[in-house]
């Protein structure tokens, strides 16, 4: 069992060899990197790719580990015992199974991803390390203890909003996708327009990459954002000449919007070009 990228993401030789890294290990991928670099979409490729059931847990501030396991709904049983409700005297008619109850209870392997974990307090990641390491956890309410039938692949993203608990981190194997280079980010563009200009194309990422490169910029743009803004460029019929300039600093590019993401990096970049404008 082994991921070797797919047809809809283009994983780098360092990224895949973590993927199975993982696997081999049987421990969580956990996965680091800039907003918009396909930390999420990579758990949905890795079970399309391994033919395995894909179950997402997306993690809030408000997020609790326990919710991930069950929760028992007393309101519901106290609102039908009120009723005289026949189903009250089974317990079991009240616990509300989590996302890892369903992962360890599948009856075929599947990838578990716990999405964007630096979001929630940070005693989350310790409430499940026994959970993650034993695959197994007791259910007070009904005195059960519900074992994995057999170990999900676990891959956790991180925007590195917060720090992780040391303890957490050493079970782990850790990897962070780096920023994609311009030949890997033009067969990401490939993916998702295969039958884009190259001109267009050529002069996007020139764009692109430039604007990356402005120091003092509160949100540099994404992947994500360089694709919805090829989208827009597709969708106006741009054509490549409106993007090139002698001197590309000068020019506000069409559509920027799609790039920069609040209204100081925007402030920034127009002001920017009018110094560059005025000092010629």
């Amino acid at each position: 069992m082994r991921f070797e990228g797919s047809k809809n993401y283009v994983a780098t030789d360092d990224l895949r060899l973590a993927v199975n890294a993982a696997i081999t290990l049987q421990r969580p991928l956990l996965i680091k990197g800039e907003p918009g670099t396909g930390k999420t979409m990579l758990a949905e490729e890795v079970a399309a790719a391994l033919d395995m059931p894909l179950l997402q847990w997306h993690i809030k501030s408000t997020t609790k580990a326990q919710q991930g396991l069950y929760e028992y709904d007393a309101v519901s049983r106290l609102r039908d015992s009120q009723l005289g409700d026949e189903k009250v005297k089974d317990i079991h008619n009240y616990i509300v199974r989590g996302v890892l109850w369903q992962a360890f209870e599948s009856e075929r392997q599947s990838v578990l991803l716990i999405d964007e974990i630096d979001k929630a307090d940070i005693e989350f990641p310790n409430d499940l390390l026994r959970e993650l390491d034993r695959m197994e956890f007791y259910v007070y309410e009904t005195r059960q203890t519900v074992k994995a039938r057999q170990r999900p692949v676990v891959m956790i993203t991180s925007n590195n909003e917060k720090e992780l608990p040391d303890a957490f981190l050493r079970r782990c194997f850790f990897h962070y996708i780096k920023f994609p280079d311009k030949e890997t980010m033009q067969r990401i563009v490939d993916v998702h327009f295969p039958g884009l200009k190259k001109e267009l194309l050529k002069e996007a990422l020139e764009v692109f990459f430039q604007m990356r490169e402005i120091p003092g910029l509160k949100k540099k743009p994404s992947t994500s954002e360089l694709l919805d803004w090829l989208k827009l460029l597709l969708a106006e019929d741009i054509p490549a000449e409106v993007l090139k300039s002698k001197d590309s600093k000068t020019v506000i590019p069409p559509l920027h919007g799609a790039l920069l993401k609040n209204e100081q990096d925007v402030q920034l970049f127009e002001r920017l070009v009018f110094m560059a404008r005025a000092g010629r």
